[in-house]
């Protein structure tokens, strides 16, 4: 019997370590590394708000080449990768989980253009929509923010690949490549030889939210980084992550947004359930 007890002794405590084990395993969060410092927002603010819970994650960079959204997507619902950071439209809500929540505050659908060095004065006496119809924009083929422009009636060059729309840009192709505010200066900067600059007068703002998205395979991940981001949001810790992190700050100090001209455009691609009736996630500009 006593070797019995030891026997049911020991199997008790195995069982437990592996309860123990198992509940304070840390999850593993598989992201794509990138290079450009406007690329490691997203990735930075998952570490943000999953840190808000009582749980471990651990992150493991996965080895890639360029990815198109499509390939970003497979990759996502095979599990090769844990989320992704997307312009929102129907069609990925469809295909993955969404988290509704804005995470750059709306900025995304702030428009500035990137220009050739010395075509400034195309753009100087332009103050509506109907003038900047005169010129044309150059988009990706895929991308949410294509359509937006095409609906408002901007002439738009829409390539496959976005590595290209930098020299067709230079070279003459279309007139300016509109960007989020958080994108030209870098996107200039890692391109040297091209004569490209970032124009300093206009503005062309539509409601474009950009969410992370996970595997509708992954509910509990998407319900762990949902439930973080609330937290960050009512305690307003986000806020001030937002507003310290150094890609905010960086293009506040650059970009001038007060200073533009404002030329608004909707977006009737936006999906029904976008959260436009939740203020305290979209930036208001005006009160920079």
């Amino acid at each position: 019997m006593k070797t019995l007890s030891a026997w049911l002794y020991k199997g008790l405590v195995v069982t437990l370590t592996l309860v123990v084990g198992t509940a304070y395993a840390a999850d593993t969060i598989r992201y794509l590394p990138v290079k450009e410092p406007k690329d490691k927002y997203p990735f930075e603010l998952v570490q943000f708000v999953l840190s808000k819970l009582n749980k471990t994650y651990e992150y493991e960079p996965v080895e890639f080449k360029q990815m198109s959204v499509n390939r970003q997507i497979t990759e996502l619902n095979s599990g090769q990768i844990s989320f992704v950071n997307f312009a929102t439209n129907e069609e990925i809500e469809s295909q993955l989980r969404p988290i509704r929540i804005p995470i750059l505050k709306g900025l995304l659908g702030h428009r500035v253009f990137i220009i050739r060095n010395g075509d400034q004065h195309l753009f100087a006496d332009i103050d509506s929509l109907a003038k900047l119809k005169g010129l044309s924009a150059g988009q990706g083929r895929f991308w949410s923010d294509t359509n937006v422009l095409k609906s408002a009636g901007l002439p738009t060059v829409d390539p496959v690949k976005y590595f290209s729309l930098f020299h067709m840009l230079e070279g003459g192709r279309f007139d300016y490549f509109p960007r989020a505010v958080h994108e030209p200066f870098s996107e200039i900067a890692s391109r040297p030889e091209l004569n490209l600059v970032v124009e300093p007068k206009l503005m062309l703002v539509y409601p474009l939210p950009m969410y992370i998205f996970v595997s509708k395979n992954n509910e509990q991940l998407a319900q762990d980084i949902e439930k973080g981001f609330e937290m960050a949001i009512a305690d307003g810790s986000f806020d001030q992550w937002f507003f310290k992190h150094p890609l905010i700050q960086d293009v506040l100090g650059k970009v001038n947004i007060t200073e533009r001209t404002v030329l608004r455009i909707d977006n009737p691609h936006l999906p029904a359930a976008t959260p436009l009736h939740r203020k305290e996630l979209w930036l208001d500009t005006e009160t920079l």
